[in-house]
């Protein structure tokens, strides 16, 4: 029953060695497992992670999509009533604007400008240079 070929070895050593090496044998086969397993795991929550980012991207895209249709709404309605607001002037200067009038509103129009420089050329009468664009097409008849 006892082996004497290794006196140094006994059968209760052996058997943990025994046990050990198929320990070992079982914990790097089930890492063999777990391992490619776990890969698949991870690239799939990722997968899902980057979808969620997506889907929430695309959710701020729609968002801001609305906020600027409404912003283009609103600046329509603006022009109309602001359009409204000119032919109720027009209408109530019976329809004869001036050439006088209307450097009048230019002139008006300036001061609006605050950070801009505008430079004035003086010309006859001292009135701004409306129509130079109807100079130039009769200067080419």
């Amino acid at each position: 029953m006892y082996n004497n070929a290794n006196p140094n070895l006994s059968p209760k050593l052996g058997r943990y060695v025994v046990l050990g090496v198929l320990g070992l044998i079982i914990f790097f086969g089930g890492l063999a497992v777990a391992i490619p397993w776990y890969n698949v795991w991870s690239q799939e929550m990722e997968g899902k992670a980057e979808f969620a980012k997506a889907e929430h991207n695309r959710k701020i895209k729609i968002e801001e999509a609305k906020a600027n249709l409404e912003a283009e709404k609103l600046n329509a309605q603006a022009e109309i009533e602001r359009a409204k607001g000119a032919a109720e002037a027009i209408r109530i200067e019976n329809g004869s604007l001036t050439p006088t009038y209307i450097q009048y509103l230019w002139v008006r129009q300036q001061s609006d400008l605050s950070n801009k420089t505008v430079i004035y050329v003086p010309t006859e009468n001292n009135l701004p240079i409306l129509e130079a664009s109807r100079l130039e097409t009769l200067g080419d008849k």
